[in-house]
């Protein structure tokens, strides 16, 4: 018996997306989840290393190349 696991959503962000300590909330927007389907609200810092990952949802908060290689990110 096997299963299919399906890869987590990815969510590309910009500059724009970030609040002012370099990170964002999931659930975000961009992420696209319903409320009836969503999880508590959890901050995740994308500045720090370009990328998080949600631990509720699994799903992937990536900086646009244009944003991580701009200075101060």
């Amino acid at each position: 018996m096997s299963t299919a696991t399906s890869a987590p959503a990815v969510v590309e962000l910009t500059a724009a997306d970030l609040n002012a300590h370099g990170g964002i909330f999931c659930p975000h927007p961009k992420a696209g989840m319903q409320l009836w389907n969503s999880h508590p609200r959890v901050f995740l810092d994308v500045a720090k290393t370009g990328q998080a990952a949600c631990p509720y949802c699994g799903t992937v908060y990536r900086l646009t190349a244009a944003v991580a290689a701009a200075p101060g990110h």
